[in-house]
Order: C-alpha cells, then sequence, then structure tokens
C-alpha cells in the first residue's frame, strides 16, 4: 500500500499540471463494475474557473531522466523522490473512491527510465483499474513523448482522455528549456490520436464510446519564453483546427526553479485570464487568431480581447438588435453566446428595446455603445469615452488564484464564457 509520505510527494509533484478536467466522457458503468464517468454518474465539482476538483491527480514517479529547466522534478533538482507501483495506485484510486474522496484519476509520471517503461508501467495501471477492478470512472492520462506509439494506442481504448502537453509555443523555446522533448514528440502523437478517434467515431457499435471520448487536451506555460500572445493563440487555433483538441490550457509561469534562462518574476494571473478569454472567443464565437491579435502583440491588460476588438472596428457599430445576424450580435461586448440566441428568439415576437434586454441580463453597460434598440443609441460616439469606461469596468474585476475553500464569486461569466 502505498504510504503517507510517498503520496505526498506524488501528489505535491502533479500540482503544476492544469490541464484536467472530467467533462465530456459518456463511459457508462457496466454490471458488477465500480463507478461512472458518464454525465449523470461522475460528480461533477468545479472551482469557478471551471476546472474538476473531484480527480486525484498524482504522478506515478517523479524520478527523471529529463533535465527541463522549468520542472521542479528535473534531473538535477536536488528534491525528495518516490514512485508508486500499479498495484499500489489501483488500490489508492478503489479505496478513495469508495470513501467518496473522488470521482477519478489524473495519471501522469516523470520519466523514469526510459519513455517507454514509463508509459508501460501507466497503461499497466490503468488496465489493471478497468480490468481487475472494474473500474469505470473516469480517467485522464498524461502521455509521454517519445514513448512508442503502439502504447499510446492501447492506453487510448482504456482512458477518457489522453494530454501531451506543448509546453512553449516555439520549438526554439522547447529545444532551450526542455532540450530533451522535441515538437514532434509531442505532436506526433496528439495528431495519431485524432486519426485514431476519427476512424473509431465513424465506425458502429460499442468501439465509438471507447476511444478517448473525452478527447484530448493540452497545456502551454505562459511567460516562461519570449512569445507573445499573438503567437500562442495561433498555435491554439492550429491545433483546435487540426487535432480536433478539447481544450489548450494556460498555465501562467510561476518561478519553483531559479535559472539564468527563466524569469525571476511570476507572469500574473492576468494574462492567463486574457488568453483564456481569447481561447474562448476562438472557440464559441466565430473569432480567429488573426482577429484577437497580431502574431508579434500581446493581449491589452485593460480590457478583454472582445472589447478590445470592437474598439478597432468601430465602422462596424452600432448594430440594430432587431436585425442584426447572429454572427455580428457575437462580436457584441457585453452579448454572449446565451444572451445572443435569447435575443433571435425574443425578436420573432416583439421588437426588443432596452427594457427588454436588461430582462434578458445583456450586460448593457458595455453593449449600449455598440447597439441601437428600435433605431434608438444611448452609447457614447467617442471612441476614446468608450474606452475609458470600458477600461475602468475591467479594472474592477478580480483576479485571483481560486481555491476549493473560497468565498462563493459571481462566478457565471467565468463558467460560461459569456463576454
Amino acid at each position: 500500500m502505498l504510504d503517507a509520505e510517498r503520496l505526498k510527494i506524488l501528489t505535491e509533484s502533479a500540482k503544476y499540471d492544469v490541464s484536467c478536467s472530467s467533462s465530456g466522457s459518456t463511459r457508462s458503468n457496466r454490471k458488477g463494475g465500480l463507478g461512472n464517468a458518464s454525465v449523470g454518474g461522475i460528480c461533477h465539482s468545479f472551482t469557478p474557473d471551471g476546472r474538476c476538483v473531484s480527480l486525484l491527480k498524482i504522478l506515478m514517479s517523479n524520478r527523471c531522466v529529463y533535465n527541463c529547466l522549468y520542472c521542479p522534478n528535473r534531473a538535477e533538482a536536488d528534491v525528495p523522490r518516490a514512485s508508486a507501483s500499479p498495484e499500489e495506485l489501483c488500490e489508492l484510486v478503489i479505496s478513495f473512491y469508495k470513501r467518496n474522496y473522488i470521482e477519478g484519476l489524473f495519471l501522469s509520471s516523470a520519466v523514469d527510465g526510459s519513455p517507454d517503461r514509463t508509459m508501460e508501467q501507466m497503461l499497466e495501471t490503468v488496465i489493471r483499474l478497468r480490468k481487475v477492478y472494474n473500474f469505470n470512472g473516469y480517467i485522464h492520462l498524461k502521455g509521454i513523448p517519445h514513448a512508442d506509439r503502439l502504447l499510446m494506442s492501447r492506453a487510448a481504448q482504456y482512458v477518457d482522455r489522453m494530454s501531451y502537453n506543448v509546453e512553449f509555443p516555439s520549438e526554439h523555446s522547447l529545444k532551450l528549456l526542455a532540450p530533451q522533448k522535441s515538437k514532434e514528440s509531442v505532436l506526433l502523437p496528439m495528431r495519431q490520436l485524432s486519426i485514431e478517434k476519427c476512424a473509431a467515431d465513424s465506425e458502429k457499435g460499442k468501439c465509438r464510446t471507447r476511444f478517448l471520448p473525452a478527447g484530448q487536451t493540452t497545456q502551454m506555460i505562459v511567460g516562461a519564453s519570449p512569445e507573445a500572445d499573438g503567437q500562442i493563440l495561433r498555435l491554439s487555433e492550429a491545433m483546435y483546427r487540426k487535432f480536433s483538441l478539447k481544450r489548450v490550457y494556460y498555465s501562467s509561469y510561476v518561478p519553483v526553479v531559479h535559472h539564468s534562462l527563466l524569469p525571476d518574476t511570476c507572469t500574473g494571473l492576468l494574462r492567463e485570464h486574457r488568453l483564456y478569454q481569447a481561447d474562448w472567443l476562438m472557440r464559441f464565437y466565430g473569432f480567429s487568431a488573426e482577429e484577437i491579435a497580431q502574431e508579434n502583440e500581446n493581449l491589452p491588460v485593460d480590457l478583454d480581447p472582445k472589447c478590445a476588438w470592437a474598439l478597432k472596428n468601430m465602422h462596424l457599430f452600432p448594430v440594430e438588435i432587431n436585425k442584426a445576424p447572429i454572427e455580428m450580435l457575437l462580436r457584441v461586448p457585453g452579448i454572449g453566446t446565451f444572451g445572443a440566441y435569447k435575443i433571435l428568439k425574443a425578436r420573432k415576437f416583439t421588437n426588443l428595446c432596452f427594457e427588454d434586454l436588461v430582462k434578458l441580463r445583456i450586460v448593457l453597460k458595455r453593449a449600449r455603445h455598440f447597439i441601437t434598440c428600435n433605431g434608438k443609441f444611448y452609447g457614447s460616439e467617442n471612441s476614446v469615452s468608450v474606452r475609458n469606461m470600458l477600461a475602468l469596468q475591467s479594472k474592477q474585476e478580480k483576479y485571483e488564484q481560486l481555491s476549493l475553500f473560497s468565498e462563493p464569486q459571481t462566478a457565471d461569466s467565468v463558467l460560461t464564457g459569456q463576454l
């Protein structure tokens, strides 16, 4: 059985990876089995920023042969080391599940010995959980770069989600800060998984939900390397398009390791927050990375990306709320996806006025500068004045690292991504 000291080391070592959440799986329980990852079966316990908190997040080993400069578990680091066997991890997962501590597993590992050996140990763990312990709960497995692709493909048949962390937006930074990794060692497995998942989804029968039902995710560290937000967003856009990723996670750099090639200060949560907002615009609002930021440009600090785009394109506004197409409504600051479709539905029965928009919970303190209702306009025509007002509203927002025990926040816009 895994002792308390090793458990502490392995869970502490896993806390810097943010690319895990438990949404999207359709794996259901079977007769005689334990756990359920389907929509009704897993406990969706999320923090206000949408991250799932009901997973056991642990490394199989923190003994690493790689020497990534930013990683606290790198080969040269003087830290306590520990590892767990597949059987010990299986017993821990089942024990925690039966005590209602967790509803699923996020399993990663340092490269202990070799990539293939590490991947074999992780594969054995998930197979034992599924076959021996009949565990049907959620499993997210972190792929090991350079491991044999057959090991990767086999693991994908037993888990709900896999992720390979890109880490940095450019190959130059990856080689500089993670010399044992390469662009191909991360992107090739992601491409292979996307191809195999498409093939599995096109088949009929049970295999449809057996191959990565919750898809793939990845993570990028923001601020450890000099790339601008525009370059980060272009890479994210390309991965969404080519690999059908469920999510790209952005992790603001924290100097847990000191090195001459790394910054000495934290990147800050505001930059991470702006990237998530921009990412949401690309996924759900029809924006392209090029529209949001130029390749060598960072996102503005004082405005969210949607407001910044609108101010650059004032010639497109105001739009008439009773006539504008859905594509244009989604680009109005203060109108989110839910609000846009509410407007479409409501205006079939009546001409909407500003009072109606308040009832539909449209954020008029932003939207009024970009819309008319029945030809009436109540915003400011001075773009400088509009920018100052929007910046003041943005400045009043709070950006802090949320914990499981934070006081309840007004999280509607964060959970739903309404901008």
